[in-house]
């Protein structure tokens, strides 16, 4: 196993905390110096705030730590690919490295749907590595919206 799977299994973690909270289960962790600064799940459903994505929450978290706006020497891991609003803070905030898991070519914004985090027309570039664990991560994610479904069409799994 990867050190970049080691840290990926702390963001499935947080993204565990969103499923048993009943959000989308996407959970993303910063590193900075090799050590954990910020995690954070989705709470969209939680704090009734559609902005609140896991990685909005954990770059907030991360800013404070290092008493700083930019996060220059940080990665983020996240178990999901970004959307726009998501990689367009990550770029903001100047982290140096994304790693994602499973692939959004829906609504991804870090190469499957947009590329935000490498657009030559911005003034920062995130080097990304998309599908890191991305079976584990993915099957989370599949797994919620099964659940979901069931329980919108009357059936219940409690």
């Amino acid at each position: 196993m990867t050190a970049h799977s080691e840290k990926m299994k702390y963001a499935l973690r947080e993204a565990e905390r969103a499923f048993d909270a009943k959000e989308v289960p996407v959970g993303c962790i910063i590193v900075f110096e090799n050590r954990i600064i910020a995690k954070a799940h989705n709470q969209i459903e939680t704090l009734g705030d559609p902005t609140a994505h896991a990685e909005m929450l954990a770059l907030t978290s991360a800013f404070d730590a290092l008493q700083s706006k930019s996060l220059k020497g940080c990665s983020m891991y996240v178990t999901l690919e970004p959307c726009s609003m998501c990689a367009g803070a990550i770029v903001l905030s100047k982290l140096d490295n994304l790693y994602f898991g499973a692939y959004d070519i829906k609504a991804g914004a870090c190469g499957s749907m947009l590329n935000i985090t490498n657009n030559k027309s911005l003034n920062h570039k995130v080097k990304v590595y998309g599908g890191v664990m991305d079976a584990e991560c993915g099957s989370l994610l599949k797994a919620f919206f099964e659940l979901k479904r069931s329980e919108e069409n009357g059936y219940s799994i409690n």
